[in-house]
């Protein structure tokens, strides 16, 4: 049976950075073993590609999950640390819509990086882990591993075609850890029938603000075949579980000013997609007329263009959600070093863990950080 000083399950981007830092500072002997035959690869094709890192605005208000455990990992290894990290290596993020770093060509330029920091990283691929003995006995579908120092790294529920599962989850509660049950998150949602006239939209897009669980989100929203999406849409379904939530559709130009001492038909006053109008129009039971033939009731009923209440009916479900929401629970996870409080050794890093963050870079930053504060403190362990 091979032996490792540190063995983490998961070869994505927080088992990748855990074992960067391992190899970059201490002797340690440690390995990975990951299901697919290759690493990195929700890395390789987020982002259409291009993987976006990071945020410019990187604060524990952009996550769900407990905001003191999130603002302690994220001040141990920042945004700028991380950028800093990168740099060193010779890869500059490139900033698109004044907030989002993405890699220059490709997300093999971060996946190139991260291969080359893990060189001393004994590369497991290709072994479904089956089954964890609680003095860290590991069993796979072809071999059997023994650790002093187990990491799980194993994601979340997301990306099935790429190997994604709950076995994070399966492996806490094998040590009798709470975990919440995964939920897809940052996925596009489907409507009840009153709001199927969307659906004749598809392809459209709109500059949106979305009101949610005390949240806005201001941002593009794009109408599906399915439902809506878009990123607008992504992020609010992270605070989205049921009920209503709010849309104003159109944020920068308010009714009022749109109609006022205009013989425009409403549809070209509003400055909108003329389909959209048309339908929101229709859905209302308000005439496309002049806008100085309007009555007060007309006039109150297109207010609603900035508050358009309705509940969802659902999401797209797994097979099309970014991220999962859920996880091991971080009461029991020490925000100081991602080790287990109920068992020494034992550490969760990653989307494995009870945060998640909105569309924008902020899981891949979770994902970073959490594995630097986990490799900080097993770095201790070899001096």
């Amino acid at each position: 049976m091979k032996k490792f000083d540190v063995l983490i399950l998961g070869g994505g981007a927080s088992g990748l950075m855990c074992a960067s830092w391992l190899n970059q500072n201490s002797s340690l002997h440690v390995g990975i073993i990951e299901g697919n035959e290759k690493v990195a690869q929700k890395l390789k094709i987020s982002g259409g590609g291009k993987c976006n890192i990071t945020n410019v605005d990187v604060r524990a208000e952009h996550f769900l999950g407990d905001r003191d455990f999130i603002k302690t990992v994220l001040e141990e290894f920042s945004k700028e640390d991380l950028l800093q990290y990168l740099q060193k290596r010779g890869l500059k993020p490139v900033i698109r819509k004044k907030r989002y770093y993405f890699c220059p060509k490709s997300s093999d330029e971060i996946i190139d990086i991260l291969k080359k920091d893990t060189s001393k990283t004994e590369l497991i691929l290709g072994e479904k882990v089956l089954r964890i003995s609680k003095d860290f006995k590991v069993t796979t579908d072809s071999s059997s591993y023994e650790t002093t120092h187990l990491v799980i790294a194993t994601g979340a529920q997301s990306y099935k075609s790429i190997g994604a599962s709950s076995i994070g989850l399966d492996i806490a509660k094998t040590f009798k850890h709470k975990v919440k049950q995964f939920h897809p998150a940052l996925v596009g949602l489907t409507l009840q029938p009153a709001q199927f006239w969307m659906k004749e939209l598809s392809g459209i897009s709109l500059h949106v603000k979305i009101k949610v669980a005390g949240k806005e989100i201001d941002e593009e929203m794009l109408f599906a075949h399915k439902g809506i999406s878009g990123l607008a849409v992504l992020s609010a379904s992270l605070y989205w579980h049921k009920g209503d939530i709010e849309i104003d559709f159109m944020p920068s130009l308010h009714v009022r000013d749109a109609i006022k001492n205009t013989k425009k038909h409403i549809s070209s006053a509003f400055r909108l997609p003329k389909r959209f109008t048309k339908l929101f129009l229709d859905s209302l039971g308000v005439e496309d007329k002049a806008c100085n033939k309007l009555s007060k009731k007309e006039i109150e009923k297109l207010m609603l263009i900035h508050s358009y209440s309705f509940a969802p009916s659902g999401n797209f479900g797994f097979s099309k959600a970014e991220v999962s929401r859920g996880g091991v629970l971080t009461s029991e996870i020490d925000s100081k070093n991602m080790q287990s409080k109920l068992v020494k050794n034992l550490y969760f890093i990653g989307e494995v863990v009870d945060v998640t963050g909105e569309l924008g870079g902020y899981n891949f930053q979770w994902a970073f950080s959490s594995a630097v504060v986990c490799g900080k403190n097993l770095v201790k362990f070899s001096k």
